[in-house]
């Protein structure tokens, strides 16, 4: 099954002042389409061609670096664009997500500080999450391009904390461009969409 690079599911000015439209140039056009053709080619030239994106993430984890890296972050970018919409974030979340959150991590204002520092505190490139893993919600952090699929967890919710990704727009304020993400970026309807495939 061959990577493909999906269109952006806005226009490019759609998400300012929070994300310029020169960031979403660069990170979709440039850095994602990157992984994607990187990724096409080693996955061909280690027969995984054929499998699932999912089923490549996993099985390369640990075994195949450079396949991984971008397969990885090409799983990542995928969802990363759909997890954003105008006029998103805020603690105005669809009932059952917020039921989800205040019982597993404390309610949303504790789920904001703890995803925040999250994505503050890993250290260099990475991603920050929320996840489902064993029935509930966690939030954790992983380096490069790895994710909560390769720990046994279903992730409904990641930001990119890539200085490629805020770093147009908030120079080396990483917080600021978080706070920014939670607040006015997070497309919750898409975290539901993905929270009720996880929890089935």
């Amino acid at each position: 099954m061959a990577f493909e690079l999906p269109e952006l599911p806005y226009d490019y000015e759609a998400l300012q002042p929070f994300m310029s439209k020169e960031t979403l140039e660069y990170h979709h056009d440039k850095h994602h389409k990157a992984y994607v053709d990187n990724g096409n080619k080693l996955a061909a030239e280690a027969g995984m061609a054929d499998l699932s994106l999912e089923e490549v993430v996993k099985k390369s984890f640990g075994t195949n670096a450079g396949l991984f890296n971008n397969a990885a972050q090409h799983y990542n970018h995928v969802h990363f664009w759909k997890w954003m919409k105008k006029d998103g974030g805020g603690n105005k979340l669809p009932g059952k997500l917020e039921s989800a959150i205040t019982s597993d991590l404390g309610g949303y204002d504790k789920f904001k500080a703890d995803f925040v520092a999250a994505g503050t505190t890993q250290f260099g490139s990475g991603w920050a999450w929320l996840s489902v893993k064993n029935g509930k919600l966690e939030i954790s952090k992983t380096p490069n391009g790895e994710n909560p699929l390769v720990h046994g967890a279903e992730p409904i919710l990641g930001v990119d904390v890539w200085e490629h990704s805020y770093y147009i727009d908030y120079r080396n304020a990483r917080p600021k461009y978080l706070e920014a993400f939670v607040d006015s970026l997070i497309n919750w309807d898409y975290v539901l969409e993905r929270y009720e495939a996880a929890t089935k």
